[in-house]
């Protein structure tokens, strides 16, 4: 499998001096096409640091950043916007909807700023949300829908297009046992579909739709496994 996303040796510093704080330190991680990864760890442990360093929203102290081959940091700032655009879907806890725009508006709103017509974003925007279940809701706004159905506009959004690499931060946090588990299985679709995946958890049981577990603490991988035993690796711990 080619690695859609690769950090390699990436150390993160915030702060300075006494204040200083080393979110990551020397991370190595990759997530292959097809392949869902889960970041575990506790509370501070630089899950969260991974995901925006990976999504191009930060960028890193050491280390480098590449997906699909490229290194984040020689894009610049229009670049990584451009990137997460077109191949970066990113899944925010708090779902990060506009509150003005409908649920097919929030969807096309990445491929209208990438400088296509509204009718061809329309159409995508549909089409992820019909792929999601909820294409009857295009029309409604944020504060007309429950949470769990904000959370699969907010996945359509992450996933219109060809969107080759999936970043969802604890995506179920808010949710019900049921709407969890249903967020779960769309983001495991997409990865079989020949997306790479990357869920930020803290829920052995979402864990373990994944291909791979990799744990973090105080910023450094500290294990790895397949999802099968993760029950019993994160009772351990």
């Amino acid at each position: 499998m080619s690695a859609v996303l690769h950090l390699d040796r990436v150390t993160r510093i915030h702060g300075e001096g006494a204040t200083e704080v080393h979110a990551l330190k020397a991370v190595s991680f990759q997530a292959s096409a097809g392949e869902l990864v889960a970041v575990m760890g506790p509370s501070g442990s630089g899950k969260s640091t991974l995901l925006t360093l990976a999504g191009g929203l930060d960028s890193p102290t050491s280390g480098s950043v590449l997906v699909e081959g490229t290194d984040l940091a020689t894009l610049g700032n229009k670049g990584r916007a451009r990137m997460r655009r077109t191949s970066i879907g990113y899944v925010f806890q708090d779902f990060n909807l506009i509150p003005a725009l409908t649920a097919a508006e929030n969807v096309a709103l990445p491929r209208e700023l990438d400088g296509e017509r509204t009718a061809l974003a329309r159409k995508a925007a549909l089409q992820s949300l019909a792929e999601v279940g909820i294409e009857d809701l295009a029309e409604r706004f944020p504060d007309e829908m429950s949470g769990g159905q904000q959370q699969r506009v907010a996945i359509a959004r992450a996933i219109v297009g060809d969107r080759r690499l999936i970043l969802a931060d604890e995506p179920t946090g808010a949710l019900d046992t049921d709407t969890g588990e249903e967020i779960l299985r769309l983001l495991r679709a997409r990865c079989d579909a020949g997306a790479a995946g990357v869920l930020v958890t803290h829920e052995a049981r979402h864990a373990a739709w994944a291909d791979r577990v990799v744990f973090l603490r105080d910023g450094v991988v500290v294990d790895e496994t397949g999802a099968d035993p993760v029950e019993t690796l994160v009772e351990a711990r």
